[in-house]
Formats: C-alpha cells, sequence, structure tokens
C-alpha cells in the first residue's frame, strides 16, 4: 500500500457518516457531562463574603494589669 493509497483510504475513512456521526455524539455529550458538572459544583464563597458575615471586632480595650507574682497573668477566683 503507498502513500496515495493510504490517503485516499483515510479520506474516506474520516467522512463517512458513521465516524462524523460518532463524533458528533461524542462532542455533544462532553459538553453535557461538563455542563452538568459545572450546575452541581458547589459555590464557593467568595472573599467579600466571608468577611461581611465575620462576627463583629472587639473593641480594644487596654489589657488587665497583671498581678505582680504572675507571670502568666491569670488572676486567681476566690
Amino acid at each position: 500500500m503507498n502513500s496515495a493509497e493510504l490517503k485516499h483510504l483515510l479520506l474516506q475513512v474520516i467522512t463517512s457518516w458513521q465516524v462524523i456521526f460518532v463524533t458528533v455524539a461524542l462532542v455533544l455529550y462532553l459538553f453535557l457531562v461538563f455542563y452538568v458538572a459545572k450546575v452541581r459544583r458547589r459555590k464557593r464563597p467568595s472573599a467579600y463574603a466571608i468577611t461581611g458575615n465575620a462576627a463583629p471586632k472587639a473593641s480594644k480595650t487596654p489589657p488587665t494589669e497583671m498581678a505582680e507574682g504572675d507571670d502568666l497573668g491569670l488572676e486567681e477566683q476566690a
């Protein structure tokens, strides 16, 4: 089989209606699969939504004074 016969055979195979139909069907199936995957994917919250729903920040108050012998700053409870 020489190159001219091979070229003619490939052209006939590629342009046959069966190959064209299967190719179109596969492309449509892949589009459908990717569309369903995109629709069903969970939406990630944006950075704005995360900061907008955050708890209110505590007001800045000066820290309480530590006891003299307490290195950790913990107070004794009586």
